[in-house]
C-alpha cells in the first residue's frame, strides 16, 4: 500500500489513517487531540498527510462528521509544503476535493464551507493562478457554487493582497459576466468580494504604485461593476444586500474615474443617505461610506471638487441628525456603534469645512436658527468639533455665532443645552464671550448650575424631549437622553473652567457673579458662583480697592446688606450640595471689604472657626443635633456681627434687606425658619417700636406654620425679639388669639365637617403656644411673673390646649415646659413664686400625650413617642417648681408614665430620650415629695415596687432600665438624706441646693432625729435585698453593675441612718463597714474591668450582703427566696440558689425553727414551679444545705419513700419536666454512708446476672423465651447505675475511682452483648447501656470518652462499634495509665471467651492499651503471647485488632518482639480478607520506621514480592500503602541483599512509574514519595534531579506529560540494558484496568521509543508499539486513551528514528 525509500517496512501511514479517522471521533477531547498531532505531524511528510485526508474526503461529510477539521489539517499541510514539493496536479486534486464539498450546499454559511475555503486559499499561497483557474471553472452561468466561490477570491485577497491585486483584471473579467444574474441571497457575499478587492488594492498601493494595475481594462470593469451595484444591488429591498453594497461602494469611489463618480453622485448619495432609516449598524456603514465619498469628491488632488455646496446640504442636513444617536447601543469592536457614527460624522463635516469653510458655517448658523432639537444638537455638536479645527478660517466670524448662540440660550432641551453649554466653553477659550453677550453666557451656565433633578426616568424624557420623530423612524434620534444632574455636572465644570483658566474672562465674570447669587432660580447654584468669586478675589487679593470701585461703578449690584442677608440664610443646611456653606464662608471672609471695615477684624476670627465646624461632614452626621448647633452658631455670628458694627442705619437697611428675603424662599422652605430668628435677632438690637411691631407683623404673615420647623423657627423669632419688646409682642400674640375664630364647640364640629380648618387651626394654636413658651423663655426675670401670671391666672393658656395634631401637641406641650422653665429660672435668680394651677397643667400634659381613638388619623407610633418624651420632659419641670406635688397627683402621674418602661427599643433615637426622661421624673418626685424621712422612705418603697415588675422582666432592655431607674433614685435618696437634693439632678453639694426650705429645716430642729430621716426598718431591706440580688448576676453586664450598686446605696444609707435607742440589731459595725467597703471594690472593678467573671463578682457581692444583712433582715430573705430562685432569668436564678445557699450555710445556726419551716417550704415551693430541670437540683442541693446545717434525716427519707411509690405507681420516664423525686434522690445519693453501698449493690446485680443468649457465638440463634425477671434486675440495675453516676456526686465519683477497673470492665463487656442483642433487633438495653455510660463518663470527668460515645455509641455495624471500643480503650489508657494492667488483665480473660461481640471488643480494647504497656513487665509478654495466638481467629475483626495491637505497642517493646511481629505480618499479606491486608501493610509501614536491619533482612525480597502483588489491588488504600511500604523497604537494601532488592525495584519501577498520575491523589502522593526514596538507587543523577522539579509534583496532565518525556530521555541514556525489560511491563500495562493508567503506559512507551538512542531497541518496538496504539485508537472505548495515541502517534513520527517515514506516500 506504502512506499518508501526505506528497508524497513514502517505502518506510518496506517498511523497518519487512524489520526485522520480520529478526527471524526464522537469525543472533543480526542478530535481536538487528532487535529493537534496532525498539525504537528504536517510539516514533516504534508503529501503523506495530504494523502490520508483525501483518501477520508471521499465520502465527504455525510461520511465523515468532522470534515471541516479535515480541511483545516489539510490547509495547514498544503502550507507547509516546499516549494519543490508542489505538484500542480496533486494541487488541482486537493482543489477539486475541497470544491467538490462546498458546492453540496447551496449556501455559503458552515463551519466546515469555510474550512474548505481556506484549502483553496492555501493553494493560492503556491499556485495562485492553479487556484484561481478551478475556481473560475465553477463561476459559470447559474451554478450555485459561484457564492463560494466569489468568497474564495475575497478571502485570497485578504490574505494576500500582493500576489491577488495583479491578478485583479482577470477576476474582474470572469465576475463581471455573472454578476447581473446574482441571486439577492447571493449578493452579500459578492458585494463584500467587492470591498475585499478593492481594500487588497488600496493595501498593494503602499507598495507598489497603483497605475500599473489599474488599466483602461481594470477601470472599465470597475466602471461597469459600480455602476450595476449602484442601479440595481444598492435599491435591493433586502437591508443586508443594501448595506454591504454600500459599503463596498464606498471602497470603489477611490478606484473608479472621476467622470464615472461624477455621474454617479446624484443617485449615489440618495441612495447613501437613504440607509439612516434603518437601524444604527446602517446609519455607521452609510457615514463611513459618506466619509469615503467626501474625501474622494472634494479633497482629490486629480481635480476640483465635485460637489458644489448646494449639493452637499442635503447630506449634511442628514447628518446633522445622526449626532443625536446616543452611545448607548451595542459595542461593536472595541467602541459602541454609536460612538463610532459619531466620529465618522464629525470627520464628514471636517472634510466640507476644509473645502467650504463659510458655507459650512453659515449652514451651520442657519440650523441653529430653525431651533428644530434634532438639528440644533447636531448643529451645536460640529460647531463645538470644528471650532478649534477652523479657527482661522472662521476668525471673521465672530459675531455671526455669538449672535446665532444668543438666539439659544432659552432652549428646554436638555441635550441642545449642554450641547450649548460645552459650547460657549469652546466659545470662551477662544475669546468669543466679550461684554454684554459674555454675560448673557455666563448666566446661562448660571442657570443650568441651578438646573433640578428629575424625580425618575420619565421625568428626564419629559423635559428633554428625547425622541424626536423625522422621517428615519428605525433610527430614534435620542437628543435629549441626558439626566439633569449631568447637564448640572457640564456647566459647573465649564463655569470653573473659564473662570481659572481663562483670563481675559475675568472682565465679563467681575462683579457680574454677584448678581447671581440673589435671584431665587440660581439659588442651587449658589455654591458654584462662590468658588469663582472666592477664585477671583484669592487672584487679585491685593487689589480689594478696585473690586470695591468695581462693584460701586455699577448700579445693577446687589447692595452689600442684600448679599450678606441672602448669604448668611443660606448657610442654613450645613451639608448642602458642593459644600455651600463652606463656599459662602469663604466668599464672605473674601467679600470683607464691602462691608463696615470694624466687622472684618471679626469675621476674619470667627468664620475660620465655622469653617473648621463644617468641614468634616462625617462628624457632623454623627451628632444628631448637628442642625440646631449650627443655626445656634449662626445667629450668634450674626449677633456678635451686628455688635461689632454699631451702625443702626446699616442694620436698619440690613432688617428690610431680611424682609425682602421672605419672597426668595416657599412657604415649606427650612431656610424659612433661619429667615424668621435672624430678623428676631436684628429686632432685639432696634429700638424703634414701631418698626419692630411692622416687621413683628410681617413675619407673622410670611410664616407657613402649618410648617413645624418653619413654626418653631417663627417661635424662637418671637422669643428674641420679646428679650427687648416683651410687651409689644405679648399684645401680638393676644391679637392672633383673639382672631383665631372658632370656640372649642366649633373645633368639635368642624372635626365632622371640615377638616382642613380644624388642621388649620391646630396650627394656629401650637404657634401660638409656642411663641407664648419663647417670649416667657426669653424674656427678663424681673417682669415674668405678672405676665405668666396673666396667662395661667387667667386661664388663657386653655385656649390653646384643644389640639389633635401631634406636631400641635408637641407644641403645646413644648409652650408649657417653657413656661416651667420660665418659672424655675426665676426662682434660681432670686424671684421665686409659685406656678397657678401647676396641677392643672400637669393634667393637660398627660392628657396631651395620650392617645384618643380619634387620633388615628394623625398619630404615627413614632409621632406619638416624640409627643411622649416631651410630655415627660414638661411634667419633670412641672413637679420641680413650687407648689409640692399631692399624694393624689403623684399617684396618676405615676400611673400615666410607669408603662413606658415596657416600650420596645426601637425606634431608638427616640426611646432612649423618652426613657431618660421618665427616669428623670421619677427623681425629681421623690426629691421633691415628701414630709419627713418616713414618708420619703415609703415614697421610695412605693416607687421600687411599681419597678419591680421590670426589673425582674424576661427583656433585658426592661431590666437594664428598671435597675437604672431604681439606681438614680436611691442615689437621689442618699443624697437627700444627707445634703437636701437639687431639682436638675446635682449629686453632693451644688449651688441649687439652696432649693431646700429652710422653713422645715427650722420645723425639724426639735423633733427627734427618726421625724427627719427613715428607719433602718422603714427600707425593708430584707425584701429589697431578693429582689435586686438576682440582679447581680444578670447576662446584661449593665444591669450586673447597676444591681450592685443599687445594694451598695442600700446598705451605704441604712448604715448612715441614726439607730434607734436600745436597739439591737446584731451587727458587728465594724465587720459591716469591712464588707460594705468590700462590696464598693466590686463596684469599683466593675465600672473599670467589664470582662471580669461574672461569677466570681456575685460571690464577692454575696458574702458581703450575707454579713450587712440583720437577723430579722435575713430571716425575711430566706422567706422571699422563691422569687429569686424562680428568677425568669436563668443565670440569674442560679446566682439566687447559690446565695441562699450561701446565708444558710453562713448564718444557718441563727435561724430558730419556724424560720426552718417556713424557708424549708419556700424552697420546696420553688422546686415546684422552677421550669428548669437544672434548677431543681440546684433548689434540692439548698434544701440538702438546710437540713444539714439546721436538722437532719427527714427530707432524705421522705424523698426515698416518694421515689419508691412513684417507680410502682407512675412511668417516671414520662412526667412532664422530668422526675422531680429522682433529682432529690441524686442528692441523697451523695450522703457519705450510703455512696459505697450503692455502688457495690449495683456492681454485684451487672456481675450476677448470667450472659444473655443474644450475643451469640459460631451458627447459634437467639432465643426469645428466657427469663423475663432476669431481663428486669439487669434493666433496673443499669437504671440504678445511671442514677448513681449522675447523682453522686465528689463522694459518689470517690468510690467510682476506687473500683474504676472493675466498673469499666464490666461497662464494656456489657457493652458488647448489648450490641450483639441490636444486631438482632433488641435496642432498647444498648439505650440504656449508652446512658449509663455516658453517667460514668460526666462521673469520671472523662468529657472526651463521652464524646466518643455520642458519636459513634449507637452505631450497631461491626466496624463502627468496634472502634467505638477502641477509641474508648485509647482515651482511658491516656488519662489513666495507672489502670491499665488490671483493666487488661480482666478484659483478656474476654479472648477466650465463646462469644464473638466480647472477643471483638476485647481484642479492640487490648490493641489500645498496649501503647501504653510500659511497666507491664511479664504481664506484657503474656499480652504478646495471647494476641499472636488469636491472630488465626475465625473472626477478621480479631485477627487484624490482634494485628494492630501488637504494632501499637511502645517502639522499644516492638524492638524486643519485632521478629515475632514481622512473622505475623508476613502471614496476614497473604490473608483472604482485604481488611486484613490493609491492616496489615498499614502495619508493616509502622513497624519498618523502628525495625533493625536484622529483623528486616531475612524476610527483605518475601515482604518485596507481596507488597508487588499488592500493588496492583483494586483497593485504592491497599495500593497507596503497598507502594509506600515498598519505598520504606529502601532503606534495608544494603549489604548483600542490594543487588537482590534492586532488582525488585527494576521490576516495580515501570508500574511505579505509571501511578504518578493515578486516578487516585493518594496513591500518586504514595507513588512520589516512593519515587524519590528508590530512585538513589537507580545512581542515575538525572533522574533523582527529576524528583526535585516542579512537574513531579503537579497534578496537571501536560505537567506529567513532560516529566515521562524527561524520564525517557534520562532511561535511554543511562538504562540501555533495562530498556528491553521496561519496554516488555510497560507493553503490558496497555491492559491495566485503569484506563488513566493505560494512557500514561502509551505515552511512556512513545516517549522511550522516540528518545531512545540505542538504534537496536527502537526498530524491534516501533512496529510493534504502532500497531498497538493504532489498535487501540480504534477499538479503545476510554476517549483519554484514545487521545493520548494520537500524542503518542505524533511523538513516534515526529522522532529521529522514524526519519525514514517522511518519504512515504500513499500508493
Amino acid at each position: 500500500m506504502a512506499s518508501s525509500s526505506s528497508g524497513h517496512s514502517m505502518p506510518a501511514p496506517e498511523a497518519i489513517q487512524v489520526l485522520v479517522s480520529s478526527l471524526g471521533d464522537e469525543s472533543p477531547m480526542v478530535r481536538d487531540a487528532s487535529m493537534a498531532a496532525l498539525k504537528e505531524i504536517a510539516p514533516l511528510n504534508p503529501l503523506l498527510v495530504l494523502d490520508c485526508c483525501s483518501l477520508v474526503s471521499r465520502g465527504g461529510r455525510r461520511r465523515f462528521g468532522n470534515i471541516g477539521g479535515l480541511f483545516q489539517v489539510m490547509s495547514v499541510a498544503i502550507r507547509a509544503l516546499d516549494k519543490q514539493d508542489v505538484d500542480p496536479p496533486y494541487m488541482t486534486k486537493l482543489a477539486k476535493i475541497a470544491t467538490a464539498e462546498m458546492i453540496t450546499s447551496k449556501e455559503f454559511q458552515a463551519d466546515w464551507q469555510r474550512a474548505a475555503a481556506g484549502v483553496l486559499v492555501a493553494i493560492g499561497l503556491h499556485l495562485p493562478d492553479l487556484m484561481m483557474e478551478e475556481v473560475f471553472l465553477l463561476l459559470s452561468g447559474s451554478s450555485s457554487s459561484m457564492p463560494a466561490m466569489v468568497q474564495v477570491l475575497a478571502d485570497f485577497a485578504s490574505f494576500d493582497a500582493l500576489q491577488f491585486t495583479p491578478r485583479l483584471k482577470v477576476v474582474l473579467a470572469r465576475v463581471l459576466p455573472i454578476l447581473g444574474n446574482v441571486r439577492d441571497i447571493n449578493r452579500p457575499i459578492f458585494a463584500n468580494a467587492f470591498k475585499c478587492w478593492c481594500q487588497a488594492c488600496w493595501l498593494y498601493s503602499v507598495d507598489y504604485p497603483l497605475f500599473s494595475i489599474l488599466d483602461a481594462d481594470v477601470t472599465s470593469f470597475l466602471n461597469s461593476a459600480f455602476e450595476l451595484l449602484l442601479r440595481v444591488w444598492a435599491s435591493s429591498r433586502d437591508l443586508k444586500v443594501r448595506s454591504t453594497t454600500i459599503e463596498a461602494l464606498g471602497q470603489m469611489v477611490g478606484l473608479i474615474t472621476r467622470a464615472q463618480l461624477k455621474m454617479a453622485l446624484p443617485r449615489l448619495v440618495p441612495t447613501i443617505l437613504d440607509m439612516y432609516k434603518k437601524d444604527q449598524e446602517s446609519a455607521l456603514v452609510a457615514t463611513c461610506t459618506l466619509h469615503n465619498l467626501l474625501n474622494a469628491s472634494l479633497l482629490s488632488e486629480s481635480g476640483p471638487p465635485l460637489l458644489d455646496f448646494e449639493d452637499i446640504t442635503v447630506i449634511l442636513s442628514t447628518l446633522l441628525p445622526v449626532v443625536c444617536i446616543s452611545n448607548d447601543s451595542k459595542e461593536l469592536s472595541d467602541f459602541s456603534v454609536g460612538l463610532k457614527t459619531y466620529n465618522e460624522v464629525q470627520h464628514c463635516f471636517l472634510a466640507v469645512g476644509l473645502m467650504y469653510p463659510e458655507d459650512l458655517f453659515m449652514f451651520l448658523l442657519n440650523k441653529c436658527r430653525l431651533k428644530e432639537e434634532p438639528l440644533t444638537f447636531g448643529a451645536l455638536c460640529v460647531l463645538k468639533h470644528l471650532l478649534p479645527r477652523l479657527s482661522e478660517a472662521w476668525h471673521g466670524k465672530r459675531p455671526s455665532l455669538v449672535e446665532a448662540v444668543k438666539l439659544l440660550l432659552d432652549e428646554h432641551s436638555l441635550g441642545a443645552r449642554k450641547a450649548l453649554a460645552e459650547l460657549i466653553v469652546v466659545m470662551a477659550s477662544h475669546c468669543y464671550l466679550i461684554g454684554q453677550p459674555g454675560e448673557l453666557f455666563v448666566e446661562f451656565l448660571v442657570r443650568n448650575c441651578s438646573i433640578e433633578d428629575a424625580v425618575n426616568p420619565k421625568e428626564v424624557v419629559r423635559r428633554s424631549g428625547t425622541h424626536y420623530a423625522f422621517p428615519y423612524k428605525k433610527l430614534e434620534v435620542k437628543a435629549g437622553a441626558f439626566s439633569p444632574t449631568e447637564l448640572r455636572a457640564i456647566c459647573e465644570k465649564g463655569l470653573l473652567l473659564i473662570t481659572i483658566t481663562i483670563p481675559e474672562m475675568e472682565l465679563v465674570l467681575w462683579p457680574f457673579l454677584l448678581k447671581m447669587i440673589i435671584p431665587r432660580v440660581y439659588t442651587d447654584a449658589v455654591a458654584t458662583v462662590c468658588r469663582c468669586i472666592s477664585e477671583f478675589c484669592r487672584r487679585r487679593s491685593s487689589q480689594s480697592n478696585s473690586m470695591l470701585s468695581e462693584c460701586n461703578a455699577r448700579t445693577d449690584i446687589p447692595h452689600p446688606e442684600e448679599l450678606f442677608a441672602r448669604l448668611l440664610v443660606l448657610l442654613h443646611n450645613p451639608l448642602a450640595r458642593e459644600q455651600l456653606a463652606t463656599q459662602i464662608l469663604t466668599v464672605l471672609y473674601h467679600l470683607a471689604p464691602l462691608f463696615p471695615k470694624n466687622v472684618s477684624l471679626f469675621w476674619q476670627d470667627e468664620i475660620p472657626k465655622m469653617k473648621a465646624y463644617v468641614g468634616d461632614t462625617d462628624d457632623l452626621k454623627e451628632d444628631p443635633f448637628y442642625q440646631e448647633t449650627w443655626d445656634d452658631m449662626i445667629i450668634n455670628f450674626l449677633a456678635e456681627s451686628l455688635d461689632v458694627i454699631q451702625d443702626i442705619d446699616w442694620v436698619i437697611s440690613l432688617g428690610n434687606a431680611f424682609a425682602k428675603q421672605y419672597e426668595l424662599y416657599t412657604s415649606e422652605d427650612e431656610h424659612s425658619a433661619l429667615l424668621h430668628r435672624c430678623l428676631g435677632i436684628l429686632l432685639q438690637k432696634v429700638h424703634d417700636r414701631t418698626y419692630v411691631c411692622a416687621k413683628i407683623d410681617l413675619m407673622y404673615k410670611q410664616a407657613n406654620i402649618s410648617f413645624p420647623k418653619n413654626r418653631l423657627g417663627l417661635a424662637k423669632a418671637m422669643g428674641l425679639v420679646a428679650a427687648s419688646h416683651l410687651d409689644t409682642v405679648l399684645e401680638k400674640l393676644k391679637d392672633i388669639l383673639d382672631n383665631v375664630g372658632q370656640s372649642f364647640f366649633q373645633r368639635i364640629l368642624s372635626f365632622f365637617s371640615d377638616r382642613a380648618k380644624m388642621e388649620e387651626s391646630d396650627d394656629i394654636h401650637a404657634a401660638l403656644a409656642l411663641m407664648y413658651g419663647y417670649a416667657a423663655k426669653y424674656a427678663p426675670t424681673t417682669v415674668i411673673e405678672a405676665r405668666i401670671d396673666a396667662l395661667v391666672g387667667t386661664n388663657m393658656l386653655s385656649r390653646l390646649l384643644h389640639v389633635r395634631h401631634p406636631t400641635a401637641k408637641q407644641a403645646v406641650i413644648t409652650a408649657i415646659n417653657l413656661l416651667g422653665q420660665a418659672v424655675y429660672s426665676a426662682s434660681q435668680c432670686g424671684a421665686s413664686f409659685p406656678l397657678k394651677r401647676r396641677d392643672q397643667l400637669l393634667d393637660y400634659i398627660l392628657t396631651l400625650m395620650g392617645r384618643d381613638g380619634e387620633d388615628d388619623f394623625f398619630d404615627s407610633t413614632r409621632e406619638l413617642l416624640c409627643t411622649q418624651s416631651l410630655a415627660l420632659s414638661a411634667c419633670t419641670t412641672l413637679v420641680s417648681v413650687e407648689p409640692k406635688l399631692t399624694t393624689e397627683t403623684r399617684n396618676l402621674v405615676l400611673k400615666a408614665t410607669l408603662g413606658f418602661f415596657g416600650l420596645p427599643n426601637d425606634p431608638s433615637d427616640v426611646v432612649n430620650p423618652l426613657i431618660d426622661n421618665l427616669i428623670t421624673l421619677l427623681c425629681t418626685i421623690l426629691v421633691t415629695g415628701g414630709e419627713d424621712g418616713r414618708s420619703r422612705a415609703e415614697q421610695l418603697l412605693h416607687i421600687l415596687r411599681q419597678l419591680d415588675p421590670y426589673v425582674s422582666s424576661a427583656v433585658e432592655y426592661q431590666r437594664e432600665r428598671g435597675c437604672r431607674a431604681a439606681h438614680e433614685m436611691l442615689h437621689k435618696f442618699r443624697t437627700l438624706c444627707i445634703s437636701g437634693y437639687c431639682a436638675f439632678g446635682c449629686r453632693g453639694s451644688c449651688t441649687h441646693g439652696k432649693h431646700v426650705d429652710a422653713v422645715v429645716h427650722r420645723n425639724y430642729s426639735n423633733l427627734p432625729s427618726a421625724f427627719v430621716l427613715p428607719s433602718r426598718d422603714a427600707l425593708s431591706l430584707g425584701e429589697r435585698i431578693m429582689v435586686y440580688l438576682p440582679r447581680c448576676a444578670d447576662t446584661v453586664p449593665e444591669v450586673r453593675k447597676l444591681s450592685a450598686q443599687i445594694l451598695d446605696l442600700f446598705f451605704s444609707i441604712s448604715l448612715s441612718l441614726p439607730r434607734p435607742v436600745n436597739s439591737n440589731l446584731g451587727l458587728d459595725l465594724e465587720l459591716s463597714y469591712s464588707a460594705l467597703t468590700s462590696l464598693e471594690d466590686v463596684i469599683a472593678i466593675l465600672r473599670s474591668d467589664a470582662s471580669i467573671d461574672p461569677s466570681e463578682v456575685f460571690n464577692r457581692v454575696v458574702c458581703s450582703v450575707s454579713i450587712l444583712l440583720t437577723k430579722d433582715e435575713l430571716a425575711a430573705a430566706l422567706h422571699g427566696c422563691s422569687t429569686a430562685i424562680c428568677d425568669k432569668v436563668k443565670q440569674s436564678a442560679e446566682s439566687g440558689i447559690q446565695a441562699v445557699v450561701e446565708f444558710i450555710t453562713k448564718r444557718g445556726n441563727e435561724l430558730n425553727e419556724t424560720d426552718i419551716s417556713r424557708t424549708t417550704q419556700s424552697l420546696l415551693s420553688a422546686t415546684v414551679h422552677v421550669s428548669e430541670k437544672y434548677l431543681r437540683e440546684e433548689t434540692l442541693c439548698a434544701i440538702s444545705a438546710l437540713s444539714e446545717n439546721t436538722s437532719s434525716g427527714i427530707v432524705f427519707n421522705e424523698v426515698l419513700a416518694a421515689a419508691g411509690r412513684d417507680i410502682t405507681t407512675k412511668d417516671v420516664s414520662r412526667l412532664r419536666g422530668g422526675w422531680p423525686i429522682q433529682d432529690a434522690f441524686y442528692a441523697f445519693s451523695q450522703h457519705v454512708v450510703l455512696s459505697y453501698t450503692f455502688l457495690e449493690h449495683v456492681i454485684a446485680i451487672v456481675n450476677q446476672t448470667p450472659l444473655l443468649k443474644g450475643d451469640l457465638g459460631r451458627g447459634e440463634t437467639p432465643s426469645h423465651s428466657g427469663d423475663t425477671q432476669l431481663e428486669d434486675v439487669l434493666q433496673a440495675a443499669v437504671v440504678a447505675l445511671t442514677a448513681f453516676f449522675r447523682g453522686g456526686g465528689k463522694i459518689g465519683r470517690k468510690a467510682v475511682e476506687q473500683n474504676y477497673a472493675s466498673v469499666l470492665a464490666t461497662l464494656v463487656l456489657h457493652f458488647g452483648s448489648c450490641h450483639g442483642l441490636a444486631s438482632f433487633g433488641q435496642h432498647e438495653p444498648l439505650h440504656s447501656m449508652l446512658i449509663a455510660f455516658h453517667a460514668f463518663c460526666d462521673c469520671v470527668g472523662d468529657l472526651e470518652m463521652g464524646k466518643i460515645l455520642t458519636r459513634d455509641g449507637k452505631h450497631t455495624e461491626n466496624e463502627k462499634w468496634i472502634n467505638v471500643v477502641g477509641d474508648l480503650a485509647c482515651c482511658i489508657s491516656i488519662k489513666r495509665p495507672k489502670e491499665i494492667p488490671s483493666i487488661c488483665l480482666i478484659v483478656s480473660k474476654s479472648l477466650e471467651r465463646f462469644e464473638r461481640f466480647h472477643r471483638e471488643a476485647a481484642a479492640a480494647a487490648l490493641s489500645e492499651f498496649l501503647q501504653y504497656s510500659d511497666g507491664f513487665g511479664s504481664l506484657l509478654e503474656q499480652m504478646v503471647e495471647l494476641l499472636s495466638r488469636h491472630v488465626s481467629d475465625d473472626s477478621p475483626t480479631v485477627r487484624r485488632l490482634c494485628l494492630r495491637g501488637l504494632v501499637q505497642m511502645p517502639s522499644i517493646h516492638i524492638l524486643q518482639y519485632t521478629t515475632q511481629i514481622l512473622g505475623v505480618i508476613l502471614a496476614l499479606l497473604d490473608d483472604p480478607e482485604e481488611s486484613v491486608q490493609l491492616t496489615a501493610v498499614s502495619c508493616l509501614l509502622m513497624v519498618l520506621e523502628s525495625s533493625s536491619k536484622d529483623a528486616v533482612e531475612p524476610i527483605l525480597l518475601n515482604l518485596s514480592v507481596r507488597l508487588r502483588n499488592l500493588q496492583i489491588c483494586m483497593n485504592t488504600n491497599i495500593r497507596r500503602n503497598a507502594f509506600v511500604a515498598f519505598g520504606a523497604l529502601s532503606g534495608y537494601a544494603v549489604g548483600s541483599h542490594h543487588e537482590a532488592f534492586l532488582e525488585q525495584v527494576h521490576a516495580v519501577f515501570p508500574r511505579l512509574v505509571l501511578h504518578l498520575h493515578d486516578d487516585d491523589l493518594g496513591v500518586r502522593q504514595a507513588c512520589r514519595t516512593t519515587f524519590r526514596s528508590i530512585a538513589p538507587l537507580m545512581e542515575i543523577e538525572g533522574v533523582v534531579a527529576l524528583s526535585n522539579t516542579n512537574w513531579f509534583g503537579s497534578d496537571h496532565r501536560s505537567d506529567y506529560e513532560d516529566f515521562l518525556r524527561d524520564l525517557a530521555k534520562q532511561l535511554s541514556q543511562h538504562l540501555d540494558s533495562r530498556i528491553d525489560s521496561y519496554m516488555v511491563s510497560i507493553i503490558q500495562a496497555f491492559d491495566a484496568p485503569w484506563p488513566v493508567v493505560q494512557a500514561n503506559a502509551v505515552y511512556l512507551c512513545s516517549s522511550m521509543l522516540a528518545l531512545s538512542e540505542d538504534q537496536c531497541i527502537s526498530p524491534l518496538y516501533c512496529n510493534q508499539v504502532l500497531g498497538m496504539l493504532i489498535s487501540k485508537m480504534s477499538r479503545s472505548a476510554d476517549a483519554i486513551v484514545r487521545a493520548t495515541c494520537s500524542s503518542a502517534l505524533s511523538l513516534l513520527l515526529k522522532s529521529v528514528n522514524l526519519a525514514s517515514w517522511k518519504a512515504v506516500r500513499l500508493e
